[in-house]
């Protein structure tokens, strides 16, 4: 049985579909792993010593947990999309601020680091910063945004 061309190329298409669709599973996968083992505490090379006495009342709960070390990295993230919007000196979209991020090896978690990237941005437009909205995903420091 052989295919025409028109139904070759209609399969072919249905196949790169799949192919997409595989891809975002396997990065989707990829990414919980990664998040695991990150949370997850290295495995002790010897046996844990009996439990001491619980931590003094003094010391925050909230600081051992895993939450609380990643807040320096959603920081981090916002200080450099300032930068970079410092460094262009006019307005930027949300996907153009990603792509300067990912080029300077920071990363966000989820499905769309662009949509992650421009939620953060739009609370921090809200707040008393120099960043403001200009439209949908479009971000300028207060200095550059007259230049729109």
């Amino acid at each position: 049985m052989f295919l025409s061309e028109a139904e070759a190329e209609a399969r072919l298409e249905e196949l790169r579909r799949q192919r997409a669709a595989l891809d975002r599973a396997i990065a989707e996968h990829e990414l919980y792993l990664d998040l695991g083992r990150r949370l997850r505490p290295a495995a002790p090379a010897v046996p844990p010593a009996p439990a001491a006495a619980p931590p003094a009342a003094s010391t925050p709960v909230s600081a051992s947990l895993p939450e609380a070390a990643g807040r320096p990295d959603g920081r981090r993230v916002i200080e450099t999309a300032f930068e970079v919007l410092a460094a262009a000196g006019r307005p930027m979209h949300a996907a153009e601020i990603w792509e300067a991020l990912a080029a300077r090896g920071l990363t966000l978690p989820g499905h769309d680091p662009v949509a992650a990237l421009n939620t953060r941005l739009w609370k921090r437009a809200q707040g008393r910063t120099a960043l403001r909205r200009l439209g949908d995903g479009v971000y300028a420091l207060d200095g550059t945004a007259r230049t729109a």
